[in-house]
């Protein structure tokens, strides 16, 4: 069930509630990436200390390794990886964009040559559908299929209409198999296709509304599209979504972009930039992305980011967080990844707070004004 309990009056902003079997979630709210059913180099109770109220996890990583038998036995993914809260499992359709190399697309489904040893499998609407029945996930997307940008109209159509065509089989095997996640329903979440094409995203979001899912997200966004074109995807589709379902824009993105996503009606984000540039020593601040490694920082005996920063990572100095890195220490990936997933979920509770003032759009506006201009300085 999800709940609108205040709107931005200026912009397309909404403070929101969201319930499912594990728990309540506010939003705007952005989900730490878990693909593997961990969320890179943090401990559980790390992630409930910064605040993390929903993270994410991947089928298609999760079917191959460890598998369906191992997440059965072990009772679903939360009690495996002993998170309590809600969970979000990708369907896998977003492997069949990445792994184009290695995949054939047929109305069956996507084939793959796995990337762990090359063995053929087939991943249908049925299949995607079950593995997350087993995984236990709070909210499970519908299967999809993510076109590349660019495309020509014609595979965009076929791209889109065959997404339709799956969420139907998707829709038609939950129906009859009635998956739970712990002692509640199985939320499920159809995503609206098209590309770069309004159109088509007005088509896509219509015939998915259609079928009545319990949210919708727009995906094929953030795949090598320049910023305009991704925000003009959101706007196709946003007007045609309904205001009593959550509205999750995939995979994306910095700080700036979401805040923009919210302003355009978006209620929910992810995206594994956070623990993946921590991972090249690039910490969040409130004036852009900073290099911890560079050697302007040897003598810095500042924290990353006065403002936004949690006391778990304030005690550390850039200069010791460089020497960190700069001698191979994990403890670096540690602090950083958990300072950069705190600086996005503080953003996002920030927002909430600005929202439910009715001071949205400043806040948005002083935020991206202050970011890009740091960014630009560099």
């Amino acid at each position: 069930m999800f709940q609108v309990l205040a709107e931005d009056s200026t912009t397309n902003a909404r403070l929101g509630k969201l319930t499912t079997p594990h728990g309540e979630i506010e939003t705007p709210i952005f989900m730490p990436v878990g693909t593997q059913g961990t969320v890179k180099t943090l401990h559980p109770d790390e992630l409930l200390e910064l605040g993390s109220q929903i993270i994410l996890g991947n089928t298609y990583h999760l079917y191959l390794r460890p598998g369906e038998e191992v997440m059965k036995q072990m009772g679903g993914l939360h009690r495996f990886a002993d998170w309590d809260k809600p969970i979000l499992t990708d369907s896998g359709g977003f492997q069949v964009w990445s792994l184009a190399k290695i995949r054939k697309i047929t109305e069956e489904g996507a084939w793959f040559n796995n990337h762990l040893n090359g063995a053929r499998m087939l991943l249908s609407p049925e299949k995607s559908m079950e593995i997350q029945a087993g995984l236990g996930s709070d909210i499970a997307m519908l299967f999809d299929e993510c076109p590349p940008y660019p495309c020509d109209f014609e595979y965009a159509l076929k791209s889109q209409e065959l997404t339709t065509r799956w969420g139907q089989r998707c829709k038609d095997w939950v129906e009859k198999h009635k998956p739970r996640s712990g002692d509640g329903r199985q939320m499920h979440f159809g995503i609206v296709q098209g590309s770069s094409f309004a159109d088509l995203r007005e088509k896509s979001a219509k015939e998915l509304v259609e079928l009545d899912f319990d949210g919708y997200a727009i995906g094929g966004v953030s795949v090598g599209e320049p910023e305009l074109e991704m925000f003009r995807a959101i706007e196709n589709a946003e007007p045609h979504l309904p205001k009593n379902k959550p509205r999750y824009a995939m995979g994306l993105g910095t700080p700036p972009q979401m805040l923009e996503m919210i302003s355009k009606g978006i209620d929910m984000f992810d995206c594994v930039m956070p623990t993946r540039v921590a991972r090249h020593g690039q910490a969040f601040t409130l004036d852009g992305k900073i290099n911890l490694k560079n050697e302007k920082f040897k003598f810095d005996e500042s924290p990353i980011c006065e403002e936004i920063c949690h006391p778990h990572v304030s005690r550390f100095s850039k200069a010791y967080l460089r020497h960190l890195f700069k001698a191979g220490e994990f403890l670096a990936l540690r602090l950083i990844s958990f300072h950069n997933l705190y600086f996005f979920l503080e953003v996002m509770s920030q927002a909430r707070a600005a929202i439910a003032k009715g001071e949205f759009e400043a806040y948005k506006e002083k935020f991206t004004a202050r970011y890009e201009a740091g960014e630009q300085n560099k």
